[in-house]
């Protein structure tokens, strides 16, 4: 659609389009990669495909001129929206660094009494806590935040577990003793 048919749109869809662009935006938000056709935009917002064209333009010189992390583009004839190039470094890092899904309170508990007392058997932590913790050890194993560092003297020789470096890493610790100071600073022992 060229400038000039952009322009014969009716003058109540232009009254509302900042509004419409807002809600085109979160729609192509929610579409993802898949993205949406000029179709499917004007049967969901109840317009014409021109329309639904106008109002994409209009959302892409919103983007561009507010300068948003996002620009709308046609792909593989759907719109999509794409975050700009300058932001490329720090997605590239983001997506090399190693994010933690969230832990069960059960899960802290267990990964809270391994940091402070390790090396300790499942048996320690379970008398700690009152409860099991096989579970939550298995977490946090899989999850590469404690290893078995070795077999304790004592019947049955169960296994002796403590944080690793992913624990080390994702916590922003050099040592043990960072730990223990970083809790020092906010008063807990």
């Amino acid at each position: 659609m060229d400038r000039e048919n952009i322009e014969d749109v009716s003058i109540e869809l232009l009254a509302t389009n900042e509004q419409l662009a807002r809600i085109l935006e979160g729609l192509l938000f929610a579409a993802g990669n898949e993205g949406m056709t000029t179709t499917q935009i004007a049967d969901v917002l109840e317009m014409t495909s021109d329309q639904a064209e106008v109002i994409c333009r209009l959302l892409d010189e919103i983007q561009e001129k507010e300068k948003r992390a996002f620009r709308l583009q046609m792909i593989g004839g759907s719109w999509q929206l794409l975050t700009v190039p300058t932001l490329s470094p720090y997605l590239k890092k983001m997506a090399t660094s190693p994010v933690l899904p969230g832990l069960s309170q059960a899960a802290l508990e267990v990964l809270a009494i391994i940091a402070f007392r390790q090396p300790i058997t499942r048996a320690e932590i379970d008398q700690i806590r009152g409860v099991k913790s096989d579970r939550s050890l298995g977490t946090l194993v899989s999850r590469g935040l404690i290893v078995e560092t070795g077999r304790a003297d004592a019947p049955g020789r169960p296994i002796l577990y403590g944080t690793s470096k992913d624990f080390m890493d994702y916590f922003g610790l050099h040592s043990l003793e960072d730990l223990q100071m970083k809790f020092n600073h906010l008063g807990i022992e």
